[in-house]
């Protein structure tokens, strides 16, 4: 899902097939295409410095990603002696039932899942402990909240589109980066029917 408007920066994004979705679930690789798509493209030292990890392993892990066209070389900022590498997308994305066949990358995919709801509760927890000394203007605008819809799964699939586009129209609005007080912020999507609806 990309946004049409002509003078916004393009957001790609890579619907996973089964060869990238279980390189992708491994703790030290997910962590390195995380670091360089928030961050952009890094060596592998720098990578590996931020990581607490050492170079070798970092470097493997790139070249891994790389086979599978999650990160590429950055050549035009490297040097005879340094390689950057950038992530080759903005976003992933996947479908649960594109594994159905393949109990390998279902179970890859769940690992990843199980990785994000771990992200959001650390992120959750470390706003939550620092939120009373962060500004006013912060603490107002962030929000921790949940809502309930009766919907069918083809209008879930729709809304979590609708949700898909605002949040690529703040991604890809260079202006927004701009704005005096800006920082980056977590937006985590999950939409699934409650377990007691299904039973």
């Amino acid at each position: 899902m990309e946004d049409d408007e002509s003078d916004a920066a393009p957001h790609s994004v890579v619907r996973l097939n089964a060869a990238q979705i279980r390189t992708l679930a491994h703790p030290l690789r997910a962590r390195l295409l995380g670091l360089l798509r928030i961050d952009g493209p890094a060596t592998a030292t720098t990578l590996a410095r931020l990581l607490d990890t050492n170079t070798g392993a970092t470097s493997y892990h790139l070249r891994q990603l790389a086979d599978v066209g999650l990160v590429a070389e950055e050549a035009e900022l490297g040097t005879s002696r340094q390689r950057f590498w950038r992530a080759a997308h903005d976003a992933s994305t996947w479908r649960p039932t594109d594994f159905d066949d393949d109990p390998d990358a279902r179970a890859a995919a769940e690992w990843i899942e199980s990785q994000q709801l771990q992200l959001l509760c650390e992120q959750a927890e470390g706003w939550l402990a620092m939120q009373q000394t962060a500004p006013q203007e912060w603490r107002e605008a962030a929000t921790i909240s949940d809502a309930m819809v009766t919907v069918a799964p083809d209008r879930l699939r729709a809304l979590n589109e609708e949700i898909w586009e605002l949040i690529v129209k703040y991604r890809t609005d260079p202006a927004l980066a701009e704005e005096a007080g800006a920082a980056q912020v977590h937006v985590f999507l999950a939409t699934f029917p409650r377990a007691e609806e299904l039973r």
